[in-house]
Formats: C-alpha cells, sequence, structure tokens
C-alpha cells in the first residue's frame, strides 16, 4: 500500500482531512517558480533562468538596414513552444497546491491538437518533472516519423480528420478519451493566454522597435504581443518590472501577424481548415490602433510562398535554424518591403524549429 502524508484543515469549524503521495510533493517542492514579473529572477527557462532566455540578433536582409531576429530556436526543444510548456508546469503546481489542500483529488492529463512542436515541448517538460502524460489529438495524415516520435517521448496520441469541422474542448477531451481532463488547445479551460509568452512579450517591447512581425498559426503568441503592448502603452505611470523601453514608442510601432490560407503551403504549421480557438477580431486590432496604442499599419496577412521561400533562404545565410511557419515574419517583410523605410528597426520573431531527438 502507498503511503500517504496527510494534513487537516479546518473549515467553518469542521477538520477536513486532505492527503498527497510522497511522490507528489517530491513533484511540487521541485517546481520552483522564483517570481511572477521580477526581471532579477525570471522563470524561464527551468534549469537556467535568465532575462531575456533567447538572444536578438542582428541579420543582413537585402534592402534594409536595421533587421533584427528573436530567435527562440535556442530553446530546448527548438521553438518558443517551450515557454508554454513550461506554464503547464505552472498549472500542475496549482493543481498539486489544490489536491494537497483538499480541493480536488486526482491529477487531470491534459489533451492537445498538435501537428509537433507544441506536444514536443510539453511532453518533454512534464516528463521532466514526472506529470501526467499528455494526450494529443493530431491529423491521421501527419508523417508517420512525427506520430512515432511523440510515441517515443511518451505522448498517448490520438488520429482524426482535423479538415472536417472545428472541434470544441469537449470534442477534444472524447477523442483524447480524457473525459476529466483539461484541454490546453483553447483558452478556455486555462484563462488568457498572456501568461504563456508574456516574459518573451516583454523581451520584444524592450528592443524599441519600429516594425514586429511574428508567424501567426493558432494566434496566440501575436495575441499576447499586443495585448502587453496595449497594457504598457496605455500606463502613464506605473509599468511592469519586466518592461524597459520606451512606452511611447509602442503606439508607434506596427504589430504584423504572418499567416496562410493554401492548404499546400510551405508554412504548413500556419495553415488549418478549421483552425480551433483563434480569436482574432479585426475589431479589436482596429480599436487598439484607434486609441494609439499600436502602430496605424498593425494587421494580420496572407504571406505568399514565393516569399517564404526567399526567407528561408535568407535564414540560411544568417546561420538561423529555422523553418517556413516559423520565419514567417521575414517572407511577410520581404512581401512589404515598400512599405517599411529602410532604416526602421524591425523585430523578426524566429519561432524556431522542432528537435525531433
Amino acid at each position: 500500500m502507498m503511503m500517504l502524508i496527510q494534513f487537516t484543515l479546518t473549515l467553518n469549524n469542521e477538520i477536513v482531512y486532505m492527503t498527497i503521495t510522497p511522490d507528489e510533493q517530491i513533484i511540487l517542492d521541485s517546481i520552483y517558480i522564483p517570481s511572477d514579473n521580477d526581471p532579477k529572477k525570471p522563470e524561464f527557462p527551468p534549469d537556467n533562468p535568465r532575462f531575456p532566455s533567447s538572444p536578438t540578433i542582428k541579420i543582413n536582409v537585402p534592402g534594409i538596414s536595421n533587421v533584427w531576429v528573436k530567435d527562440e530556436s535556442v530553446n530546448p526543444t527548438g521553438t518558443h513552444k517551450d515557454r508554454m510548456a513550461w506554464e503547464m508546469v505552472v498549472t500542475y503546481k496549482n493543481l498539486l497546491l489544490a489536491k494537497k489542500a483538499g480541493v480536488t483529488d486526482y491529477l487531470p492529463h491534459m489533451s492537445i491538437i498538435s501537428s509537433g512542436s507544441a506536444a514536443v515541448a510539453i511532453q518533454k517538460m512534464l516528463k521532466k518533472y514526472k506529470l501526467p502524460d499528455l494526450k494529443v489529438l493530431v491529423h491521421y495524415q501527419l508523417p508517420a516519423e512525427v506520430k512515432d516520435y511523440l510515441k517515443k517521448i511518451g505522448c498517448h496520441v490520438y488520429e482524426t480528420d482535423l479538415s472536417k469541422r472545428v472541434l470544441l474542448t469537449d470534442d477534444i477531451l472524447r477523442l483524447t478519451d480524457n473525459p476529466r481532463g483539461i484541454d490546453i488547445t483553447s483558452d478556455e479551460a486555462l484563462g488568457p493566454f498572456d501568461v504563456f509568452y508574456d516574459w518573451m512579450s516583454y523581451e520584444i517591447l524592450n528592443q524599441d522597435p519600429a516594425w514586429v512581425f511574428v508567424p501567426y498559426g493558432t494566434g496566440h503568441l501575436y495575441e499576447n504581443i499586443v495585448n502587453i503592448a496595449q497594457r504598457e502603452a496605455a500606463s502613464f505611470v506605473f509599468h511592469d518590472r519586466r518592461y524597459f523601453g520606451d512606452h511611447k514608442k509602442i503606439g508607434k510601432c506596427h504589430f504584423i501577424g504572418s499567416t496562410t490560407n493554401n492548404p499546400n503551403s510551405i508554412a504548413d504549421k500556419l495553415y488549418s481548415p478549421h483552425l480551433p480557438f483563434v480569436h482574432l477580431d479585426p475589431h479589436w486590432i482596429n480599436l487598439a490602433k484607434r486609441k494609439g496604442h499600436i502602430g496605424a499599419k498593425s494587421r494580420v496577412g496572407i504571406v505568399r510562398e514565393e516569399f517564404l521561400r526567399e526567407a528561408m533562404e535568407i535564414a540560411k545565410n544568417n546561420n538561423l535554424i529555422a523553418e517556413p511557419s516559423g520565419i514567417a515574419g521575414l517572407a511577410m517583410l520581404l512581401q512589404m518591403k515598400n512599405e517599411v523605410p529602410v532604416d526602421d528597426k524591425v523585430l523578426i520573431v524566429n519561432t524556431g524549429k522542432v528537435k525531433y531527438e
């Protein structure tokens, strides 16, 4: 029989008994969060926290003189999804605390729709902390080597035809045999995604760019950056401790999302016929522009294939580890070249390329 650590809590003059296993207590103790927003006590990456946690480097782009890349390929599994993965561990810490307090009696599995990178990042982080394995719903035509790798690292893989219709939270949990679990494909269960990429957003805004180009797949990263930009632009007195930039420049910065509507695009991770939970609302962007919180040219646009191919060549010439989906912001810059003044400071977000190793 497994030994349990027993606690008591008095609620309304009644003693409530709580249990947590010794192994769970060890996991709980191992998840250390230095701070929520102290740049001197960053939380990511967990093995070697630093702020900024990924570099911003200048690259050579023909015809544009001041282009910088926020390079997320340095993260443990090669993409910005490692930041999201860490937040899943933080979520489990809160669940363990709730279990210890008697609020819940089990640790749920998490479910997600993924084409690979998010699932790899999250499962490896969960495995590191000995947390429940991730349940992953994939398109049945996902390459076999990707599905095999997901199974190899411990994911529970389920297949379906994602092209038929939008799958909502209940559908995802049902299709991954996870009725008591948490769907992390959406923000319906976990709340706003601002916490997933908040540190990264401040690392970007601290560069005081005139333009920011971001790949737009699920939209979570773009929306996070813009939401935090609005927050800092609207504040005249109190700013987050992680923000070191000039808040007056944010309202003049144009935030450009880059996506595709081509089912055969080489930026395959940016396309889905029924991408669930994308909350892009042009009225939200337009209102932010009318308030003067972001630049007037901010928008999400469709990138053309020839510019994706050109972006990959430039990435290669600059020794960047990238794939078309991750470097789509650079492709959009090339497509919009005539709109961008040659000397403006441009920041490209390279979301990286997953390491299947």
